[in-house]
C-alpha cells in the first residue's frame, strides 16, 4: 500500500526498537516508567510469536519504500471476548508528513478486521499531539471522548482524546 510494508520484528530491529521504547518523550504515551535493557528487548523479539491470540498483542515494523524502518505500529490490550484492541503508532521523525503513518495504520486495521476478526480498534491520544489526532481522524476513527487530566507528563496532567473505529457500522 503506497510504499509501506508491515512485518514482524527481526533481531536486526533491536536498536530501533530500543530507541523508540527508551525515548522518555514517548513514555507518557506508552505508560513506560523506565528504559528496557538490550537483553529484555532481545528476549521480547525472540519469544514473540506474532500471534495476537497467544501474545495478546501484535507489533509490526513499518518498512518504507527504501527498506528503512519508518516506525512501529502495535495492537495491544487485546480483549478476545469483546473483539477489541488498542492501537498505537510511532513514526520516526524523518518519515513524518509523508503518508507513511496513514498507510501503516490502514494496513494494520485491515489485517485486524479481515484476518483477526477484531471489531473495534481504539487509541488514546494526548490533546497536544495534533499530528496523532489528525492521523486517527484521517483514517476514519471517531473522536468519542475527552478524558480530562488523564496522563501525567512531567508535572502537568494532560487531557487525552479517545478515538474509536468500529468495523461493522
Amino acid at each position: 500500500m503506497n510504499g509501506v510494508m508491515l512485518r514482524a520484528p527481526e533481531p536486526e530491529d533491536l536498536d530501533i526498537m530500543l530507541a523508540i521504547e527508551n525515548d522518555p518523550e514517548l513514555w507518557a504515551y506508552s505508560g513506560n516508567t523506565g528504559p528496557y535493557s538490550r537483553y529484555q528487548m532481545k528476549q521480547y523479539i525472540a519469544s514473540n510469536t506474532n500471534d495476537i491470540f497467544t501474545d495478546l498483542q501484535l507489533r509490526m515494523m513499518i518498512v518504507a519504500d527504501d527498506e528503512k524502518i519508518a516506525g512501529i505500529v502495535d495492537v495491544f490490550d487485546f480483549d478476545v471476548r469483546n473483539n477489541k484492541a488498542e492501537v498505537g503508532i510511532v513514526v520516526l521523525p524523518e518519515f513524518r508528513g509523508k503518508g507513511i503513518g496513514h498507510n501503516a495504520l490502514h494496513m494494520m486495521e485491515r489485517h485486524c478486521v479481515e484476518f483477526l476478526g477484531i471489531n473495534q480498534l481504539y487509541s488514546y491520544v494526548i490533546s497536544d499531539n495534533l499530528q496523532g489526532r489528525n492521523l486517527f481522524l484521517s483514517c476514519g476513527f471517531t473522536e468519542t471522548a475527552i478524558l480530562r487530566s488523564w496522563i501525567k507528563r512531567g508535572d502537568t496532567y494532560c487531557d487525552v482524546y479517545l478515538y474509536q473505529k468500529i468495523a461493522l457500522r
